[in-house]
């Protein structure tokens, strides 16, 4: 379908404005593809909090300049799918990678956080902010204890020196 002037301005906007506000993105190539596969991998990005589109080449490439994504242009060769994550960084690497693993023809190209590329699995490997709070918690929890512990081995140390 031919798209008219109007229409390719839209799609730039709406993509300029997702790249915005997006975290990370991760581009990713799914020719071959089913269409129920790729329905699927539309509803869990929707569950994630990714905002999932493909888009013409030169319409990305426009979408993308003046954002933190405009390190990505290489990679835009083929059919390109583009992932933005907004609620957390590694979310649309995690899902495309779990996709690609049960899905051969599904060929991730890259990634970028914070304006560089990016490897998929370091972004894939991201804990989120609950998990981070998490390490947090125990690792606080483990210097406590081991203070305590310390603690209470002098205080031991201490009366076994009085007796």
């Amino acid at each position: 379908m031919a798209l008219n002037l109007q229409d390719k301005q839209a799609i730039v906007a709406e993509v300029n404005e997702a790249a915005k506000g997006a975290l990370s993105a991760v581009i990713a190539d799914s020719r071959g593809v089913t269409v129920d596969k790729m329905t699927e991998l539309r509803k869990a990005a929707r569950e994630a909090g990714v905002s999932m589109r493909v888009v013409r080449n030169t319409l990305l490439r426009r979408a993308v300049e003046g954002t933190d994504y405009e390190c990505l242009k290489d990679t835009f060769i083929g059919p390109t799918l583009i992932a933005f994550s907004n609620e957390h960084p590694g979310a649309a690497a995690r899902l495309f990678k779990d996709f690609a693993k049960a899905n051969d023809k599904f060929e991730i190209k890259g990634a970028a956080f914070e304006g560089k590329i990016q490897d998929v699995e370091f972004l894939a490997t991201l804990p989120t902010y609950d998990e981070a709070i998490a390490r947090l918690m125990g690792t606080m929890k483990e210097a406590a204890v081991g203070k305590l512990a310390r603690t209470l081995a002098a205080l031991r140390d201490k009366l076994q020196e009085a007796a």
